[in-house]
């Protein structure tokens, strides 16, 4: 899969970098570099690229403010020297944060998410690649690959991503919301706290629910509905 990509940034010696790193990776194609915000802007209302490398601290336009007016949004990676401008750029859902100055790792994975999330929204991921979902955590998408979600929590605003493998994931996001990107068959709520993966129940006693890796309570205005999909009488 190929990625267009157009940098913003004041400084030259850092588009110039951005220009080389991209040279290195032939599923990314730059299709335009410029040193000020409004010539970039003006560029991205005739074009519409992938990806923005885009530098959080320019005097003419901050790339927050160039964010906030874009009507179409590209998939953004913000580009900066300071470390305060993290939040902002999470709350802009920013697909990664690249603190200057940039390394080509750190920079092939930034890229690399892109291209991942660019596949799940064209829904492109042939039947042999795992199902994934993609959720704002630390300042960056994170990948999470459904096989791995052993159950997910809520915590007043926030939800918590109980993986296999991996330390838990938490995003801002409620279980309804996450609801309407999950497999509708594969995760149910069981509870105003909890959604499961269908796969991973392993028993049901007494209004509980045995997963690979917890014991989790069924909610009564619930019980319905599990009773329904997993096909029994009685809890």
């Amino acid at each position: 899969m190929s990625l267009t990509c157009v940098a913003i940034d004041d400084e030259p010696l850092a588009l110039e970098l951005v220009r080389s790193y991209v040279t290195r990776m032939p599923e990314v194609k730059l299709i335009g570099t410029f040193e000020d915000a409004i010539s970039g802007i003006e560029f991205l209302s005739r074009k519409h690229p992938d990806l923005i490398f885009l530098d959080i601290n320019m005097p003419d336009i901050s790339g927050l403010d160039l964010a906030k007016a874009l009507k179409e949004k590209p998939m953004i990676i913000f580009t900066t020297a300071h470390k305060q401008f993290a939040y902002d750029g999470f709350e802009l859902e920013a697909v990664d944060y690249l603190l200057k100055p940039i390394d080509f790792d750190r920079f092939s994975k930034a890229v690399c998410k892109a291209i991942d999330l660019k596949r799940y929204r064209e829904n492109v991921y042939s039947t042999q690649e795992e199902p994934v979902i993609y959720v704002h955590s630390e300042y960056r998408m994170i990948k999470i690959v459904l096989k791995e979600v052993e159950y997910i929590e809520s915590m007043e605003d926030y939800i918590k991503i109980h993986l296999t493998n991996d330390k838990p994931v938490l995003t801002l996001m409620s279980l309804k919301k996450i609801l309407e990107v999950l497999p509708e068959q594969q995760f149910k709520r069981i509870h105003r706290s909890y959604i499961i993966p269908v796969f991973k129940v392993r028993s049901v006693q007494n209004k509980k629910i045995q997963l690979s890796a917890a014991v989790l309570p069924i909610g009564e205005s619930y019980t319905d509905q599990v009773k329904q999909w997993l096909g029994i009488k009685t809890l």
